[in-house]
């Protein structure tokens, strides 16, 4: 296998050689990977977001679609379901149950086990769009870890498996 050539200097490497100007003392590692990791994903957060614009929809209101999608038939879950996969507020989630609602992505309708409680049903539109934009936010994805190799890729997906279950227990 062939050594991967060096890579550029990027905007994190001038903020640590800073820092190792004017405090030689710190180790500065968590700094260059966690900044590059939230560059990294406010940037590719952008390129989604423009990915499924072109759908009409925001990354948070596709995730609501997605969440249901991926769900399976019917397609449906109630709002307490949705806001804890998405760990969002209940008024979070009414703001964009009512627009994905408006535009006929999904439907509101008394929940036949519960009198209190309500389902939300991706309706037949909002299966479609799902399906179409998840792969072109897929698409936008793929296109930028083609900078690595299959091999490289998967490496790097089992090392932030393993840092994010560090960071979240």
């Amino acid at each position: 296998m062939s050594a991967s050539p060096e890579p550029r200097q990027d905007p994190v490497d001038a903020i640590i050689e800073q820092w190792a100007r004017v405090r030689p003392d710190l180790d500065t590692t968590a700094m260059e990977v966690f900044g590059r990791v939230y560059r990294l994903a406010r940037a590719m957060g952008d390129r989604i977001e423009k990915a499924y614009a072109k759908y009409g929809v925001s990354r948070g209101e596709f995730d609501v679609l997605a969440t249901l999608r991926r769900s399976g038939e019917p397609y449906t879950l109630s709002p307490r379901q949705l806001s804890a996969t998405l760990m969002l507020t209940t008024g979070g989630m009414t703001g964009r149950l009512d627009k994905l609602e408006r535009a006929g992505l999904l439907r509101r309708s008394p929940d036949p086990h519960d009198r209190r409680g309500l389902q939300v049903t991706l309706t037949e539109e909002g299966l479609r769009l799902t399906d179409e934009a998840v792969g072109a936010g897929l698409a936008v994805q793929t296109e930028a870890l083609s900078a690595l190799d299959g091999e490289r890729a998967e490496r790097l997906a089992g090392l932030l498996r393993e840092l994010l279950s560090a960071t979240e227990r």
